[in-house]
């Protein structure tokens, strides 16, 4: 049977799980203790209104450029806003995010991983787009973090005449690494942790 009551074990073990990160940040007076169940709540608004909107654009191939555009453009917004960045960011995250999808996404489909159909191309591009946005999120957040801790030796580098570039190379280098921890490890454990 499909409909409402298929959904409701999922809908319940949705609230549940909510509920329960909440109580633990509760308890432990994490500051933002109300994110996660607002973001089940905003998630659960959002894929509806898109599974309506995602069900009309794979029907019709030319919308997923402009579906992979919009899903690009949220994804920078994001990215810039979560690390902290103003305007100059946008280009920088847009530039991360840019490159680590269209790559991924050239790859795939040139190499013949997965045969360049429609619905193909808008589920991976977002899957890739979403994973390039964590990874230049985390990258740029700790290198923000980096500068500030280290605002020292960086500030020697700059007297000595060094450029903010190479001053803040190995601060960037360090940023890089620690954003792909997530994904490496989560690569390297495929099928051994689901």
């Amino acid at each position: 049977m499909t409909g409402g009551i298929d959904l409701l074990p999922t809908v319940i073990g949705v609230l549940v799980l909510a509920a329960i990160a909440t109580s633990a940040l509760l308890a432990f007076r994490v500051p933002g203790r109300w994110t996660p169940a607002l973001a089940v709540l905003r998630g659960a608004v959002q894929l509806a209104i898109i599974s309506v909107i995602l069900t009309g654009i794979v029907s019709q191939p030319a919308w997923i450029g402009v579906a992979l555009l919009v899903m690009f453009g949220i994804a920078t917004g994001v990215a810039v806003r979560r690390t902290g960045g103003g305007a100059h960011m946008i280009l920088v995250m847009a530039t991360s995010i840019g490159a680590g999808a269209v790559v991924s996404i050239g790859t795939v489909f040139a190499t013949g991983a997965l045969q360049a159909t429609p619905r193909y191309l808008l589920a991976i591009g977002a899957i890739l787009i979403g994973n390039s946005m964590s990874i230049a999120t985390l990258a740029g957040r700790r290198f923000t973090a980096s500068v500030a801790d280290r605002w020292e030796e960086v500030e020697g580098w700059l007297a000595l005449g060094a450029t903010p570039r190479r001053s803040t190379l190995d601060l960037a280098r360090r940023a890089v690494r620690e954003a792909l921890i997530p994904s490496i490890d989560q690569t390297k454990t495929t099928g051994l942790v689901v």
